[in-house]
């Protein structure tokens, strides 16, 4: 008997068809992936198994058990971990898993065994708030939280998104063990190296299965989606190479004896793409905090687009763009609505908002779309949205916080060329991403560990410095060097 068996499942949401005629089995003690483009129905279909939706036709079998007739059965063989952390934040760590146990009709101790090589590693941790906790910490804990019960199947709806590369490579390694005690695991991932991890995937698309085979079949049959070919960068014009955007000079940021940000120095020019990368706890957020006026330095000094960041924050404000990975946007306003609403707020007047946004929308192929809401639009669309918005004013620089995160590879691609079309205009870009193949697009790289900068120069110098083939190992390589937890 399959541990899950899926037999033409429908669910349709108003006039949007989630998933259409899905069938698949996976096999008990299989590492089963399931993988497509935001918006393909994955969710939908977790949730089908996890017995929080019905299907309108088609049944799932999950340990033999039916998610709708059987749903107490279910309920007690599988762990759920979402890929927004199933987290309650403002309880501590040990509230959290106390609170599942109970859920579950079981307690810690009794499933301690089922969780202690996991839980072990955050438990000195145990008072802390979960929204204190680093995403990789975050993670232990939702994990911890889905095995707390002893289930026989483990469902992982795209659990390492926004998480820092070496974070990720240590869920899988404790997945690996799981499949070992004979736990069925079927995941989601956006990641590419995850995807190989996996015994075979499933690729869904606008709600039908294209294909179901090994991961390299998979991969290497559509790899118009997952291996997109790669974009080029022009070249820079002098000013470019001239001009400095931002300057930083022994920066610090301390709360209390705790240095986050520790005398850190770097410049970025103007129209470059400039990659601000390290682990979760590392000190980035805290740095962009700073650089974008959010926060004021402990001791240090820097400008941005010619302003101070301690006295002039306010006219940095003004003059940036910013985008985070949790998009800025009005999900009940429509694309225009949007559009002129952060238009208004950087000054622009009507008639050039107006003559812009038709020139915006016929670019990103919106016309068609500009009357919808932002919260019906697939994520992909909204990404590009948001960062259209992020610059419409024409900022000297735009600040990206892990914009990518959770997107395909074929639309990550997409984004990447508004990206170099922005640079080649004389914005500046800063980035933070936990997508290694992104830090190659970058023109320099820095890599933060314990707060200070380890490494700085273009991803080429840093593979040759460090040896390392690529820059997911020179990233791997430094972020394990780190002495202070990220937590």
């Amino acid at each position: 008997m399959d541990a899950i068996e899926v037999k033409n499942v429908s669910k349709r949401y108003g006039r949007v068809q989630a998933l259409d005629d899905v069938s698949f089995a996976v096999g008990k003690g299989e590492v089963f992936g399931l993988i497509g483009p935001d918006g393909a129905g994955k969710t939908s279909l977790y949730r089908i198994l996890c017995t929080l939706l019905l299907p309108e036709t088609g049944t799932a079998l999950v340990d033999g058990f039916d998610t709708v007739r059987q749903m107490r059965e279910i309920r007690k063989r599988v762990g759920y971990m979402p890929g927004k952390f199933s987290l309650y934040q403002d309880l501590t760590v040990e509230e959290n898993l106390t609170f599942f146990a109970t859920l579950f009709g079981t307690t810690v101790e009794e499933g301690y065994d089922s969780i202690r090589a996991i839980y072990s590693q955050i438990e000195r941790f145990r008072n802390r708030k979960a929204g204190a906790l680093s995403g990789g910490m975050k993670q232990k804990l939702a994990l911890s939280c889905a095995l707390v019960h002893s289930p026989s199947v483990l469902l992982l709806d795209e659990p390492t998104t926004g998480v820092d590369p070496v974070s990720r490579k240590e869920l899988w390694e404790m997945l690996l063990m799981l499949k070992e005690r004979g736990i069925t695991i079927m995941a989601s991932t956006p990641y590419l190296d995850e995807v190989r991890r996996c015994e075979r995937v499933a690729f869904l698309d606008h709600g039908r299965i294209r294909g179901i085979d090994t991961p390299e079949v998979i991969l290497d049959r559509f790899s118009d989606v997952f291996n997109p070919p790669g974009i080029e960068k022009g070249a820079a014009t002098e000013s470019q190479l001239t001009e400095n955007v931002i300057e930083v000079e022994h920066l610090v940021k301390a709360f209390g004896t705790f240095h986050a940000v520790d005398d850190i120095s770097f410049t970025v020019k103007r129209g470059e793409i400039f990659g601000f990368l390290g682990a979760n706890g590392a000190g980035k957020t805290t740095a962009m905090h700073m650089l974008t006026g959010l926060s004021q330095p402990t001791s240090g000094t820097g400008r941005v687009v010619g302003y101070d960041i301690r006295t002039e924050y306010e006219q940095i404000k003004r003059h940036i763009g910013y985008m985070s990975q949790r998009f800025s946007l009005y999900e009940d306003l429509t694309v225009a609505e949007n559009i002129r609403l952060f238009a208004g707020i950087y000054g622009m007047d009507d008639d050039e908002i107006s003559r812009k946004t038709d020139e915006v929308l016929e670019r990103l192929q919106f016309l068609d779309h500009r009357n919808d809401l932002v919260a019906s639009l697939p994520l992909g669309w909204k990404q590009k949205l948001a960062f259209t918005v992020s610059i419409f004013h024409e900022p000297g620089v735009v600040f990206l916080d892990e914009p990518t995160g959770g997107v395909d590879p074929a639309t990550r691609r997409q984004f990447w060329e508004l990206i170099y079309d922005a640079a080649q205009r004389g914005i500046t870009i800063f980035v933070t991403t936990h997508y290694m193949d992104e830090a190659e697009y970058c023109d320099r790289i820095s890599i933060m560990v314990d707060g200070k900068i380890s490494a700085l120069g273009t991803p080429d110098e840093l593979k040759q410095r460090f040896q390392q083939p690529d820059m997911d190992h020179v990233f791997t390589y430094l972020a394990r060097q780190a002495t202070r937890s990220s937590n």
